[in-house]
């Protein structure tokens, strides 16, 4: 039986419209460096420090280009805020009725996460039983370590309870990782079916919302 379900933020339970990833593009040409798509798609769903350094080669930098990419999605997000995707409220609301947790997961630090639910009014405590930031761990994803802290926050001990989701391979990575009794993959962020089935998750699925119908089957 599920008891924890950890979601992550950007592309899964919250639409931004693909900012993170644009902006984090322009931060790293603007340094210089030009990798190839496929190296940001790589890097997609990751701690942003691990991934400026890697696309940019330079970790002196790192701390330098996340303070840009910081202040410069600030900005998207003022003109135009993130928002929950469609049903997504209702059904997380439904499976903390159930009984079940809700945490999120993210690769942005504090500064982001607090703007962006901030934007759509979610607190631990009402929406939500967690959240944890990469920053706020040893490692980011593919490493479980923000899955193996949501369940210490959440009080959940055996992984045979937890269900994760996510946007990109690395999610999905994440879960498979934290020996996650269901991995599932949805397709509301910017990395497709194929890309999400090479890593074999238990479940691939249109959005969040369709979860509760999933679980319930």
């Amino acid at each position: 039986m599920i008891a924890l379900v950890a979601l992550d933020i950007a592309g899964t339970t919250i639409d931004e419209g693909g900012a993170v990833y644009r902006v984090l593009a322009e931060v790293v040409a603007e340094h210089g460096a030009t990798p190839s798509d496929a190296d940001l798609r790589h890097w997609m769903g990751a701690d942003k420090r691990a991934a400026l350094s890697a696309l940019t080669g330079d970790p002196d930098a790192v701390e330098r280009l996340h303070d840009r990419f910081v202040a410069r999605l600030g900005e998207v997000y003022e003109h135009t805020p993130p928002q929950p995707f469609p049903g997504v409220p209702e059904t997380l609301a439904a499976l903390r009725e159930s009984g079940v947790k809700v945490a999120l997961t993210t690769g942005f630090d504090r500064r982001i996460t607090d703007l962006i639910l901030s934007e759509v009014d979610w607190k631990v405590g009402d929406q939500l039983d967690a959240v944890v930031c990469a920053s706020e761990v040893a490692a980011g994803r593919p490493s479980p370590g923000m899955i193996h802290r949501a369940m210490e926050l959440t009080g959940i001990t055996d992984p045979a309870e937890v269900l994760t989701g996510g946007d990109t391979a690395l999610d999905v990575q994440a879960g498979h990782a934290a020996r996650a009794d269901q991995v599932v993959a949805v397709l509301t962020g910017a990395q497709t079916r194929t890309e999400l089935e090479q890593h074999n998750p238990t479940l691939v699925l249109p959005g969040v919302a369709d979860l509760r119908a999933a679980l319930t089957a």
